[in-house]
């Protein structure tokens, strides 16, 4: 691959035409995707030209926006050597991330082998999820780093999604033994009254966001028969306390919502061999006011224990809509 740099005006915002030679015409259609629509989001993003020249791509910007453009579109491209496809959220995650990914997708075998390079990768029976943004890199490389790790952010940051496909990837890697989720049954500011049918009937519609991402990750038949040897476990926060989690894979969502007691008897159950990741969100808290968030004590009182990780995401994380984004933004301004 060769990079031909046409040399810059004495103005810095001068427009600058960068080429950049692709060897393997079927990967650059690839690369292009479906009508284009993977050069468009990135002149979109970055406010460059892209033009295409028989296998040569010919990018026009400023000098720091084509240089950005060029990476993000090798970086795409060495994603495509190694016979990964290209999709939207790949566009996404590399403008975000400045196309700082190696592209190999390189690993030795073992999954903490994976940040090789820079690059971070985690492995599920369904899919093969990849952090899209710089926080969320951080987040994943810290999930399997720690036996203890938070994740404090806005929705659609992807705390809860990374965390259950970490859990997913150990599990399916023989280094846990199970994975336990749970969350606090509160009402998001509404009375919902008595719900028919037996006690899962009645709590599923709260675990329901953890069922859906564990349907991302495994296959329906293999999900059902993990749910019911066991193995993998949704259930409430009450339903903690007494028990030792032994090497298991446990996730506290929503963790916002748990009061003080509720979180320390949470953070008290971790056992041999054992992952624990807690997130949460301290803008959507539902418990009564004066009910202090276990979530806000936690934060205050093991910010100085070792092994420990607290991981922040920002209104720039969002992986949802853009508009969600935008919303968080508009919130946090009116404070």
């Amino acid at each position: 691959m060769v990079t031909s740099v046409l040399p810059p005006a004495s103005d810095p915002n001068s427009m600058h035409e960068t080429l950049v030679e692709f060897p393997d015409n079927l990967l650059l259609i690839d690369l292009c995707g479906e009508y284009d629509r993977n050069l468009a989001e990135i002149e979109q993003k970055l406010g460059v030209q892209i033009m295409r020249r028989g296998n040569q791509l010919a990018v026009v910007g400023e000098e720091a926006a084509a240089g950005e453009a060029v990476d993000v579109l090798t970086a795409l491209y060495k994603r495509l050597e190694t016979g990964k496809s290209v999709e939207h959220a790949d566009v996404d995650r590399e403008l975000r991330m400045g196309g700082s990914e190696d592209g190999t997708g390189s690993r030795d075998g073992d999954q903490l082998e994976m940040f090789k390079g820079g690059h971070v990768e985690i492995k599920t029976r369904k899919k093969l999820v990849e952090p899209r943004t710089d926080a969320q890199k951080v987040y994943v490389t810290s999930l399997f780093s720690n036996e203890l790790a938070f994740g404090i952010g806005p929705a659609g940051t992807g705390k809860t999604y990374l965390a259950v496909a970490v859990g997913v990837s150990m599990f399916i890697e023989g280094h846990v033994d199970r994975i336990i989720l749970s969350r606090p049954a509160v009402e998001a500011g509404e009375k919902l009254g008595y719900l028919p049918g037996d006690m899962k009937d009645k709590v599923d519609p709260y675990m329901q966001p953890l069922y859906d991402a564990l349907n991302d990750f495994l296959p329906d038949k293999q999900l059902a028969k993990l749910i019911e040897d066991k193995r993998i476990e949704i259930a409430p926060l009450a339903f903690m306390r007494g028990r030792t989690l032994s090497n298991a894979y446990v996730v506290l969502d929503e963790a916002q919502n748990a009061t003080s007691m509720q979180m320390k008897m949470f953070l008290t159950r971790l056992g041999e061999g054992s992952r624990m990741v807690i997130t949460g969100d301290r803008t959507q808290i539902d418990l009564p006011r004066g009910v202090t968030s276990g979530l806000h004590d936690a934060e205050r009182l093991l910010k100085s224990i070792p092994k420990i990780s607290f991981n922040y995401f920002t209104a720039k994380d969002v992986v949802r809509h853009p508009l969600v984004a935008a919303i968080i933004e508009a919130y946090e301004a009116d404070v």
